[in-house]
């Protein structure tokens, strides 16, 4: 499918209404395509990258306390670096700061919308295979973050019992799922004896 060249809502006019560090709030003045006006504001937020980290059939998850919803949540390990020089090398610094573990193989799943009705940030979604563990070394604001490997079957419990909630995290599973790892050949593939 195409995307249109043209946009269906002309801007008119933007003003930034709040900036800090990691977000800008925009209001805009906009046309809609019959002509009436109105007023749409969003979060202007850097990317930001999500890595799934699987061995043994399971996944490494983390969790914290979640400010704006009060509770903790799991989810996969996720975050943005400013000024990272690409999307990889945000995953690495992300998963090694958060879990201690570093990633011989990532593999790019995807690159999705967060959010799109409200916010113009995107997240790319990574697969961490050949896992070496390590210390963590977490940011001031994730000193109360925890880690733990779950089974496959357990972490699809979890998501579909509520414990995980984190739409990032689901949509990146899905991914996974439509796109899993290519498994090394067989005897029976092959009908050659499989060299190790």
């Amino acid at each position: 499918m195409t995307e249109p060249h043209e946009p269906t809502i002309r801007t008119l006019d933007s003003t930034t209404i709040y900036t800090n560090t990691w977000l800008t709030l925009k209001e805009d003045r906009i046309q809609r395509p019959d002509g009436t006006h109105g007023t749409y504001s969003f979060l202007d937020k850097t990317d930001f990258a999500l890595v799934i980290p699987m061995e043994n059939n399971g996944f490494h998850l983390v969790e914290e306390y979640r400010y704006p919803i009060g509770r903790r949540t799991w989810s996969f390990p996720q975050g943005g670096v400013p000024d990272s020089p690409s999307p990889q090398a945000t995953a690495h610094t992300e998963l090694a700061e958060e879990t201690g573990l570093t990633a011989t193989h990532l593999t790019h799943l995807g690159h999705l919308d967060n959010a799109h009705g409200i916010t113009t940030q995107r997240f790319d979604v990574f697969l961490a295979t050949g896992l070496t563990p390590g210390t963590p070394h977490r940011e001031h604001t994730e000193q109360d973050m925890r880690q733990n490997w779950f089974p496959r079957t357990q972490l699809e419990q979890m998501i579909t019992n509520g414990t995980i909630t984190d739409s990032c995290s689901i949509a990146a599973y899905t991914l996974l799922l439509l796109n899993p790892p290519q498994r090394p050949p067989t005897t029976r593939d092959t009908g050659k004896k499989r060299v190790t």
